[in-house]
C-alpha cells in the first residue's frame, strides 16, 4: 500500500510543480514587460500585485 500512494503523489507532484514554474514565469513574464500594449493590458494588475510600472 505505501508504495502505491507515494507513486500516486509522485505522478502528481511533476505536473503540479511544472505548472506552477510555468505560471509563475508568464505573471513575471508580463509584469516586467515594457510593451505598450501589455503595459496597458496589465497595468492595473502591476499596482495590485507590486510590480513597479513608472
Amino acid at each position: 500500500m505505501t508504495t502505491t500512494t507515494q507513486t500516486k503523489t509522485q505522478s502528481l507532484l511533476a505536473p503540479i510543480l511544472g505548472m506552477a514554474v510555468i505560471g509563475l514565469t508568464v505573471l513575471l513574464a508580463v509584469g516586467h514587460a515594457q510593451s505598450a500594449t501589455l503595459h496597458d493590458a496589465a497595468h492595473d494588475m502591476r499596482h495590485a500585485t507590486g510590480f513597479p510600472c513608472h
